[in-house]
């Protein structure tokens, strides 16, 4: 069959559907660089604006792909959703589309974030449109490479549709088995990018700080704020920004600097960045406290403290002078495992550090310098192992690092778009002849 691919990025639908056997006739790619390199890797034009292409001069074809724009739905963006001035309304370009030339179906892919933004009200668009407008039946399921073999956390929503009704089909079926993580990694691969020294320092930081508490003792489950220890500003009842001066006077801010004699504005710099701003609520505009789970990690974090001061004061601030909020964060997400931060995969995220076992990639994400970092070999996964884990493994890839992983941080995984796509299309070979999928049961092809 013929299929087109929308917002194509580094050609994951493509490469799936490819390997079913069916033809790529029109792409749609908005960044030059991936632009060119989808051309340079498929052989195929890509056109560059999809706003501005007169549908009826796109090819015909039978199955329409997209992983339409994530940034207004996703919890890391603005989610704006479909009142996003600039990749809003990209859905209805895609309804535009359909209602056109009626493909017999589609595959959609987005963030997991999609369904429940704006309390449901974005899908319910998006599925009007779909099932009452464009008259398609639809089905959609949150799926994980790591239901299908791959080492990798990335849950996305993907929503198939069909003109002919979806009786023949069922999701791929989840396997709880996983392929060994160290099946996709190179040893020691010689053009890894090296861990630059201030991480490396940071780490030591963070290994010498958990060596710290007793071993019979288990390490938080909670994140660590180490700004939180010595702390004193309120945060229960009241947050800072409706607290006078005279009160955060009598405080201590983070990492128990003591806040007497500083003018409102210097008091404020000395709080966490996350505890400085005024929250208010979405329909009045008042102020209201902190959310329930902030208030829960700031009490953990403090009676924490509280507990092991002695131990810890030292190391703490050692932290305090890096300066960097992120670094001064930490994950321990490996309960019960070895206290050895070089036996796991870590990240440096705008969270904090993030320790990972080494059973499953994390997802990965747009953000270049977020990539994984293979703890037993203090370097950075390398694009071809970041294009393995995505499927991808074989295509060119961009050269400069944080274009490439941003590109892999927003492709779609070509095992799992394969595995739903050879479920979904029957292919009609003939006026007579029909290529039945491989879930449908004896019985059943006996009948058909």
């Amino acid at each position: 069959m013929k299929f087109i691919d929308l917002f194509a990025g580094l050609g994951g639908f493509h490469v799936a559907l490819e390997n079913l056997g069916h033809e790529c006739v029109f792409a749609s790619e908005k960044k030059e660089n991936l632009a060119l390199l989808y051309e340079e890797n498929f052989k195929i034009p890509v056109n560059r604006d999809i706003t501005k292409v007169e549908i009826c001069n796109i090819p015909k074809f039978d199955i329409l792909c997209a992983g339409f724009p994530c940034q207004p739905f996703s919890k890391a963006g603005d989610q704006l959703g479909l009142e996003d001035e600039k990749n809003g309304n990209l859905f209805d370009k895609l309804v535009e589309i359909i209602n056109y030339h009626q493909p017999k179906y589609f595959i959609l892919e987005n963030v997991r974030n999609l369904k429940s933004h704006d309390n449901f009200n974005t899908w319910k668009y998006i599925e009007n449109k779909l099932k009452n407008k464009l008259k398609y039946s639809i089905d959609d399921k949150i799926l994980s490479p790591h239901n299908y073999g791959i080492p990798q956390h990335r849950e996305r929503i993907f929503i198939i549709g069909s003109k002919d009704g979806i009786e023949h089909f069922n999701w791929p079926e989840q396997s709880d088995s996983t392929d060994s993580i160290l099946n996709f990694l190179d040893k020691n691969p010689f053009n890894a990018t090296k861990l630059e020294n201030e991480k490396i320092y940071v780490i030591q930081l963070w290994q010498e700080f958990i060596n710290k508490i007793p071993i019979e003792d288990n390490l938080p489950g909670f994140p660590i704020w180490s700004m939180e220890f010595g702390a004193t500003y309120p945060f229960e009842d009241e947050i800072p920004f409706r607290t006078s001066s005279n009160v955060l006077g009598r405080c201590k801010g983070k990492f128990g600097i003591p806040l007497k004699g500083m003018s409102r504005e210097e008091k404020f710099n000395n709080l966490p960045n996350y505890a400085k701003n005024n929250q208010l609520d979405k329909d009045s505009g008042k102020s209201i406290q902190f959310p329930n789970w902030k208030k829960r990690y700031i009490r953990n974090n403090r009676a924490f403290y509280e507990k092991y001061k002695t131990e810890l004061k030292p190391i703490v601030d050692k932290i305090k002078e890096t300066g960097v909020s992120s670094w001064q964060k930490f994950e321990w997400n490996v309960q019960g495992g070895e206290r050895d931060l070089s036996k796991y995969i870590i990240q440096f995220r705008g969270s904090g550090v993030r320790v990972k076992k080494t059973d499953f990639f994390p997802s990965l994400v747009t953000v270049g310098t977020q990539r994984p970092i293979i703890g037993w070999e203090n370097r950075y996964i390398t694009p071809k192992e970041g294009a393995r884990i995505q499927s991808l493994e074989g295509i060119l890839l961009p050269k400069n690092i944080g274009t490439c992983f941003g590109a892999l941080g927003n492709a779609v995984n070509a095992h799992v778009v394969e595995l739903i796509a050879s479920n979904l299309i029957i292919e009609k070979n003939s006026e007579h002849d029909i290529k039945i999928p491989d879930n449908i049961d004896n019985e059943q092809k006996i009948a058909i």
